[in-house]
């Protein structure tokens, strides 16, 4: 057995403490403080020294790491015992158990593969599996009613988001990470609404498809691939089948049409960078709207406010209508001749930011078109809905062309492509309101 997957079994071991909570009750927080005490002032030698140090523990000759992931605990549980309004005993124990037995998960398929994507893969698949027992567990003592679709689900999303944050940061970040999960799931869990056995089983099975298929197929990376399949959960989640088939279709069609022609494309200097596989920032760039959106029309049907709702569900489906109009104008744009600048429609060369065909406009609003039809069929559109689905095709073509626009005056004098991105999906988003209310 290798010293790191010694090590994360022994932070399992520590994670499992969080199972105490519901006997503890205020003094949850008391076993994880303990630990932290012993890591930083303690113990710095013999055998429990070796089994948690890390690298960079060794020089400093404290547990550093053991140290910051059980003070990250603590105040997970203080947050869940002490606030008037306080986070779930179950959330608490799910974000513990998730970055635990997370951890132990990917050092387990370390042992035998050599590839981020299944030690991606393997973290999110034992996080979840160990936060959906966790929350079970605490239901078993506290007498609470069992609901396994909205503890998998949670686990899930809770599992994903970790394993993102871990991609970009470092393993002595765990406390961080923790403590950004904790809050974001206690989010989730106000937000969402019922959720049932259906929606839980039939989302992971679409996120765990399409994530594969995308990764397999090159077209986003690791880290792009855990991206999408956490807006996806969070689009089913928060508003349901509907919303996620509007995300996924942009990824589909999105990422086909990034492969299209691909090499053709690299000639002309106009393709996508690293082969065509997405990363986190273009997905968040283009998607980072919708989620809002999404989330936003959660909270509004929290509060029982339909105006907002309505309001919510036409940004998210512009916003989508934009990045999908803009990829296909963009992708099947750069494949022809005698592009012409948006702002003076002067000849310029092909990948010239800002340089548009007709071509290309075609495409981008036969895509917005296709996002508008699958919102009229698929999301809780206001009536009449046929009026809804045009405010979301124009606001798909005004998202593609403050995308044009912005490439043509300012992206690389002062904005990159992702902050381009944001800007269009939001002028999407809100081209389909300002349309749908003369309309």
């Amino acid at each position: 057995m290798t010293s790191t997957l010694r090590r994360a079994g022994g932070f399992a071991v520590v994670g499992t403490l969080a199972l105490a909570a519901p006997s503890l009750g205020a003094a949850a927080f008391a076993p994880f403080a303990a630990v932290a005490l012993l890591a930083a002032f303690v113990i710095d030698d013999g055998p429990l020294f070796e089994l948690f140090a890390r690298p960079g523990d060794r020089e400093d000759g404290r547990l550093n790491g053991l140290a910051g992931f059980s003070l990250a605990a603590t105040g997970l549980a203080l947050l869940a015992t002490v606030p008037r309004e306080r986070m779930p005993l179950t959330v608490f124990v799910a974000t513990v158990l998730i970055l635990a037995y997370g951890n132990l998960g990917a050092r387990l398929v370390d042992t035998q593969f050599d590839d981020e994507f299944i030690h991606s893969a393997g973290f999110v698949a034992a996080g979840t599996l160990a936060g959906t027992l966790g929350q079970a567990t605490v239901v078993s003592i506290t007498g609470d009613p069992l609901d396994l679709a909205r503890f998998t689900f949670i686990a899930a999303l809770g599992a994903l988001v970790a394993a993102l944050l871990r991609s970009a940061l470092y393993e002595r970040d765990d406390p961080v990470v923790m403590l950004t999960v904790g809050i974001a799931l206690w989010g989730v869990d106000w937000l969402a609404g019922p959720i049932t056995p259906i929606q839980t089983g039939v989302s992971l099975l679409l996120t765990v498809a399409l994530g594969y298929a995308a990764y397999a197929l090159g077209t986003a990376s690791v880290a792009g691939m855990i991206t999408g399949v956490l807006l996806l959960l969070v689009a089913v989640g928060f508003g349901g089948f509907g919303w996620a088939l509007a995300l996924a279709s942009f990824f589909g069609i999105g990422a086909l049409a990034t492969k299209f022609r691909y090499d053709r494309k690299a000639e002309r200097g106009v393709a996508e960078g690293n082969e065509g596989a997405r990363g986190t920032g273009n997905v968040l760039g283009n998607s980072a709207v919708s989620l809002l959106a999404v989330v936003g029309f959660a909270a509004m049907e929290t509060i029982g406010y339909q105006l907002g709702s309505d309001l919510f569900v036409l940004a998210f489906a512009g916003s989508v209508a934009a990045a999908m109009s803009d990829t296909l104008s963009s992708e099947i744009g750069g494949l022809f001749d005698n592009p012409r600048l948006i702002t003076s429609f002067k000849r310029v060369p092909p990948g010239t930011d800002g340089a548009v065909t007709w071509q290309g406009e075609l495409a981008g609003i036969g895509g917005a078109g296709l996002v508008a039809g699958i919102a009229y069929v698929s999301l809780p559109l206001p009536i009449p809905n046929s009026t809804a689905a045009i405010a979301i095709l124009v606001g798909g073509v005004v998202g593609m062309t403050v995308d044009s626009l912005l490439g043509a005056t300012v992206e690389g004098a002062g904005l990159g492509n992702q902050a381009v991105n944001f800007l269009m999906t939001l002028g999407g988003a809100v081209g389909a309101v300002v349309a749908w209310i003369p309309l």
